[in-house]
């Protein structure tokens, strides 16, 4: 990447701290759901580096599916959520959700999604983020958990991106125009 590229990125969290985080929560999934046909439903496109990372530290049998949406153009939000690809998976009535997010920023998509798997009578749905801009974000009574909490600004890597781009960044970065 060029130097001008570089001078806009401030590293936040390196990829050491995300796999160890990671790790852990693995271990917080495996005990929660030992007894329980989970199935782990990542958002695309942000959340494919963190969901395989996290499935591949669970060490009990699960199910894995993915929901393409968006709402965001360019660094903006349009408070609208398109959903691109939904579930493969047909009957949800048995099933123990754990919903995988990159970022929860204003709360729009995470709302969106979680009342799409309501509506498609899930037994259960639990939420994990990999960052929460906690003091941007809608308040909601949705059950959900992060990596780690962050400060209102615009990320990039490690699934997160610009215009599409940058999501190949091993870590996550506040990026700066």
């Amino acid at each position: 990447m060029s130097n001008q590229f570089n001078s806009k990125l401030k590293l936040l969290i390196s990829e050491e701290e995300i796999k160890a985080k990671i790790k852990e929560y693995a271990k917080k999934i495996e005990s929660n759901y030992k007894n329980k046909n989970l199935l782990v439903v990542g958002l695309l496109n942000g959340s494919f580096i963190f969901t395989a990372d996290l499935v591949r530290e669970i060490n009990i049998p699960i199910e894995i599916d993915f929901i393409s949406c968006s709402s965001y153009q360019g660094q903006k939000s349009t408070g609208i959520v398109n959903i691109y690809k939904g579930l493969r998976t047909k009957n949800l009535k048995n099933k123990s959700i754990l919903l995988v997010e990159d970022i929860l920023d204003t709360g729009t998509t995470i709302i969106n999604i979680y009342n799409y798997l309501l509506d498609k009578n899930a037994k259960e749905i639990k939420i994990l983020t990999l960052l929460d801009k906690k003091e941007k974000h809608l308040k909601f009574d949705i059950d959900y958990d992060s990596l780690f909490e962050v400060e209102d600004n615009f990320l990039i890597g490690y699934g997160i991106d610009l215009d599409e781009k940058y999501r190949n960044l091993k870590s996550v970065y506040t990026y700066k125009n």
